[in-house]
Order: structure tokens, then sequence, then C-alpha cells
């Protein structure tokens, strides 16, 4: 059975109505709401095909019709129209990135805060992750008589404390000295690089210090590390309990429960899409974490430097404004590409 220009519009029709109300829609609303030129009668009867292909389910007999996960899918592929974003909010897109990107877990959570504004949606942010993250800058920092605080920021312009503990911390002047003599030898090092000649000269640079050396180094060695060390930041996770979908509460609660579970949202996150996409849909069912199997997600990779990726997760009902949140995610993700970018060039 073909998908004909008469089928098309009338699925347009039910799948724009129920992002817009959540209503299941009949054939008299269609002929009411959809100057389509043909009678209500006609219209129940595509629709009847248009159920047979899988497109569209009636959810009660007495109900209308609502787009299904297959429905939904053909009209992200093949029928959906791209949306511009206004002047407005492009502008203050651009503004948030230019006046975060030199405090990267600042603008982590004041991207998921703003995307979650803008969307109306639940939005996740995972930290930038380099295949081989680099130290840009190391600070020693004294704590108290036994602990040292050591700053890391890497190439991916993250900056993480580590506390490390000692029989006795050094003064001010010392930490200071010791600190120029890390980034002297260790800028621009990964933690493949630290070879035993460099861990030589580090010694011998911390001399009586030189007992300190192996917890420092590993609390360097912790802070490049990419694995399990991602943070994850959300926003607008209540979000979802305004949809009339998640009105049933252990549905809602499995939900809010699986959003909170970090191992989840970066698996979720970071699963590489087919052919190197830079966005990617997930529509109900696709999506292989059972208690969002009642959500979409569009999510897509932003990058801060030539090997240095992070990505953002939009999360919503399955009737969410597809177009919409293309729009605001493609237009962050362009924005942060084209400071970078700028940074790189100047």
């Amino acid at each position: 059975m073909d998908l004909n220009e008469r089928k098309t519009k009338i699925l347009e029709a039910i799948i724009n109505d129920y992002i817009a109300t959540a209503e299941p829609i009949g054939s008299r609303t269609i002929a009411k709401k959809y100057d389509m030129g043909i009678s209500s009668a006609t219209i129940r009867n595509e629709m009847s095909d248009l159920e047979e292909m899988g497109l569209i389910i009636q959810p009660h007999a007495s109900a209308g019709r609502v787009p299904s996960d297959k429905g939904y899918r053909l009209y992200v592929d093949s029928l959906m129209k791209q949306e511009a974003l206004s002047d407005e909010q492009e502008d203050f897109l651009m503004q948030m990135v230019v006046h975060n990107i030199n405090q990267i877990e600042y603008l982590m959570r004041e991207t998921a805060k703003a995307i979650s504004m803008l969307t109306k949606y639940t939005t996740v942010v995972s930290e930038p992750r380099a295949h081989k993250t680099c130290l840009k800058h190391v600070q020693l920092v004294p704590l108290d008589d036994n602990a040292i605080i050591v700053t890391v920021v890497s190439d991916a312009k993250t900056a993480k404390n580590m506390v490390v503990r000692v029989s006795h911390c050094p003064g001010y002047e010392d930490l200071s000295r010791l600190s120029i003599a890390l980034n002297m030898h260790l800028q621009g090092t990964s933690t493949e690089m630290l070879t035993s000649q460099l861990l030589a000269k580090l010694e011998q640079a911390f001399g009586e210090h030189r007992f300190m050396l192996p917890s420092i180094l590993e609390a360097i060695v912790s802070a490049l590390g990419n694995g399990e060390d991602v943070r994850v930041y959300t926003s607008g996770i209540r979000n979802l309990l305004a949809f009339p979908e998640f009105s049933d509460v252990e549905k809602a609660k499995a939900i809010l429960q699986t959003l909170e579970e970090k191992d989840a949202l970066v698996t979720m996150l970071h699963e590489e899409t087919a052919g190197g996409e830079q966005t990617k849909i997930i529509i109900g069912a696709e999506n292989e974490i059972i208690h969002l199997q009642d959500c979409s997600i569009i999510k897509a990779s932003y990058n801060l430097g030539a090997q240095t990726r992070g990505s953002i997760g939009i999360i919503g009902p399955t009737r969410m404004d597809y177009a919409q949140v293309l729009s605001v995610l493609n237009g962050l993700v362009r924005n942060v590409n084209r400071v970078m970018q700028a940074f790189e060039d100047g």
C-alpha cells in the first residue's frame, strides 16, 4: 500500500495535532480543522489504511487515532520541516557560549538550563571527553597540615580538584615552586606520556618533597581519566511531569529514577551514531533503556577542539515537537563550534 499525497497530509495533520493537544484525533476533527477538500468519510477510510500500515494506532475503541512510533519515524525522516531559530534565540545561545566558553563546567550547567527553558523538555549534557586528554595546567594549594588540593585543568577545558593526603604539607612558597616544576615538565602531556625519564626529572625537581610526588601524580592521572569520571548535568527533569502521558505515578517514578542514574545517561549520550551523524533521534521503543521507551530522545555532539567531544540530549514524550527541538539543539552546537573555531583561528 502506497503512502500517497492525501495519506501523507492526513498523517501530518494527526501528528501535528497530537503534538499540540495530546488528544487522539478523529476524521471529523481533521475535516473541520484542516482544509483538505475531502469528506470526513474519505478521511476515515484513509486513516484505516494508515492504521493498517502501522503509522497510526487507536488507543481506545471509541477514541480517535494517535501516531505510532513508526509514524513518528516516518515524520522525522521524511516529512518534518526544519524550523529556524528566531534572532533572539540565536543571540541568546551565542552570548551564553561566548561568556562561558572558558568555564566549561559552568557552560555545561548553563547549557542544560537554557535548552530546558527553550524547549520545555528535560536536558542532559555530558562534559567533553577526549581520546587523549592532556594536561593544560596544575596548581598545588595547601588545605591543612596533612592535605593538599591538586587543581588539574585539561585541554578539554575541564577543571577538577583532587585532595591528596600527605604526612606534612609544605608552605605556599614551596607548593608554588613545585607547581611551576609540574607545569614545566607535564604541560601538554597525556597519561600515556609519563615515562620513567620524565618521572626521574620530576623527582629531582621535587627534591626533599619527592615523598608527595606519587600521590600527586596519581591525582593528576585520575583527573585526566575519561571513563567513569565523566560528569553529567541535567535540567528540567520534572518538566516531564507536566505532560499527561506521564500522569501515572509509577511510570513517572520509574522515569525520574532512570534520569538519576549517571551510568545509564552516559551510555545513552555517548552511544555512537550510525555513519558518524552529528544528530540522532531515538523514538519510543527504539530506546534501549526500558523505562524511557515512552519517551523520545534527540541528542547531538559538540566539539571543544579537534579531539574533544561532548554530548547533549533532550528527552520528552514521543509527541515532542521534533522540529523545534532540532532547531534549538543545532543552534547550540553551531554556536559552540563557531566560537571554538574562532578561538583556534585567533
